[in-house]
């Protein structure tokens, strides 16, 4: 690594929600300017104003914020190199291609889409593909093939005109991945991409260019689409004479069955999102889900990206990592080549692991807003003492209602399976007497209780399923739960001898 300062950048369109591929970009490149004490850009590439969809950027920088890894720079972040909207930069491009004018590495392109589309006809017609570049640019309709004097006509004439990138006709071109390694490419294959529109904006080759440029970026790190435009940006910061930052392109996230890019569709027909946080389709309404909607914690989701195209190396089996030993252990030497399937179980094993180390104070506080939303209230001690009981069988918040209503309303209908079993003729006369015992029992704590019962069933010779099953079935309406005296003691003895009688009369 060089002593130059590190600065990396994540370059979104707002076209619309942020797919966790894109997320996990981000991820990687604010791991590595963290582990070098860099920085990190976000810079909002919106040239395309077509495809622009309103909100969209908030929900970028909504997003990096909740999964813990905003920016340094970017806009309302000024950090001496902006504007950081692509729109906001318009009137730097044009400079940057009549340079490339100048010193021949570009021209001025006149043909018509009609006139290109012909030549893209002629070509299918007999079976080849029509590629604008060094084989026939002199005999097309640009400022290669035309007098000067033409040329100058037509740009007075104020006729539309592309500026396109000139190729070099015959090269090897040699690169290096910081992921991939070596890489070689030969110029006669490629094509003059246009870098200027006859709308007056860039496209996003010179304009990415420019900007990774005049913001100092040193590290490129980006999906591996953007591989087949390696060689033009690297020879458009030849032409320009720059220095070119270092290359690294990452692996695809694959569809759980291991073919394709993972797509939203994806997403819908397997239930799980991709997507951070939830998006409303401004245009259509459609509500996509998040990860932070379902409830995971951004800690797992985090964990889970990561562990997608990376691994530590070094034989290390680690899986579990904070976002401060990720920045640590981070390398892009260790970042896989090939894609990596997406799991939506290991999601899930991650947000379960992840939620037996979150603090139960602060579980309890979110969850105390979920009661209350049922119109429900309670103190925080006793909301506290249920998520530690539950905790455990939980992955989620919604979990702890699912696991454990009965800690805070009273079961309303008993699993039928379960009466069945548990329910006999004589059942009700023995809970008469676990009631007696229960009225009793001073102390209503977890032990005083258990040994007030147990003691009770061995002198009586009773079965202890004869007893305990209809006692959970009374307090929970299931066979489920925690330690039944846990229950019992938490809920309180008032409570725990009403839904005793309770039971009674209804089974």
């Amino acid at each position: 690594m060089s002593t130059e300062k590190v600065r990396v950048r994540f370059a979104p369109s707002p076209t619309g929600p942020l797919h966790i591929g894109g997320v996990r970009t981000a991820l990687f490149n604010y791991l590595f300017a963290k582990k070098h004490e860099g920085d990190f850009i976000l810079r909002i590439e919106d040239t395309d104003q077509a495809r622009y969809v309103e909100g969209a950027e908030d929900y970028i920088v909504e997003s990096l914020n909740w999964l813990n890894i905003p920016f340094d720079e970017g806009p309302g972040k000024d950090g001496g190199y902006g504007p950081y909207r692509q729109s906001e930069r318009q009137y730097l491009y044009r400079d940057y291609a009549q340079k490339l004018l100048a010193s021949g590495d570009a021209y001025y392109a006149f043909d018509t889409s009609e006139e290109l589309d012909g030549h893209r006809q002629d070509h299918e017609a007999k079976g080849k593909t029509f590629i604008y570049n060094w084989h026939n640019r002199q005999k097309l309709n640009n400022s290669l093939s035309l007098s000067e004097a033409e040329v100058k006509q037509k740009l007075e004439a104020g006729e539309p005109y592309v500026i396109r990138f000139k190729v070099p006709k015959k090269e090897s071109l040699h690169f290096e991945d910081e992921i991939r390694g070596e890489m070689v490419i030969e110029s006669q294959i490629l094509d003059d991409k246009v870098l200027f529109k006859s709308d007056g904006m860039p496209t996003y080759h010179l304009a990415n260019i420019v900007d990774d440029h005049l913001m100092k970026i040193t590290h490129v790190i980006r999906g591996e689409e953007w591989l087949p435009s390696l060689a033009l940006h690297v020879l458009l910061y030849r032409a320009f004479g720059w220095i070119v930052p270092k290359f690294a392109h990452l692996p695809l996230i694959l569809k759980p069955q291991g073919k394709g890019k993972l797509s939203k569709r994806d997403g819908d027909k397997l239930g799980f999102p991709v997507f951070p946080i939830e998006w409303r389709d401004p245009k259509s309404g459609e509500v996509s889900s998040g990860y932070r909607e379902d409830g995971y914690f951004p800690g797992a989701v985090v964990n889970m990206l990561a562990l997608l195209g990376w691994n530590q190396g070094g034989g290390s089996e680690q899986e579990i990592y904070s976002l401060e030993e990720l920045v640590k252990a981070f390398s892009l030497e260790h970042v896989s080549k090939g894609g990596s399937k997406f799991d939506p179980e290991k999601t899930k094993w991650f947000q379960h692991h992840y939620m037996q180390l979150a603090n139960d104070e602060k579980l309890a506080a979110e969850f105390d807003v979920f009661l209350k939303n049922k119109g429900l209230e309670f103190p925080q001690e006793y909301i506290i003492k249920v998520i530690s009981l539950l905790k455990e069988r939980a992955s989620f918040l919604k979990d702890f209602w699912e696991l454990g209503s009965y800690f805070f309303t009273a079961p309303s209908e008993y699993d039928p399976k379960a009466s069945k079993k548990a329910w006999k003729e004589d059942t009700s006369d023995i809970l008469d007497k676990v009631v007696v015992i229960l009225e009793e029992t001073e102390d209503f704590n977890t032990s005083n209780i258990q040994d007030r019962v147990k003691s009770w069933i061995t002198s009586e010779s009773i079965g202890f399923g004869k007893v305990m099953q209809p006692f959970r079935l009374s307090l929970v309406g299931a066979m489920q739960g925690p330690d039944v005296f846990e229950i019992a003691s938490l809920i309180g003895k008032e409570e725990t001898i009403e839904r005793l009688k309770k039971a009674q009369a209804t089974l």
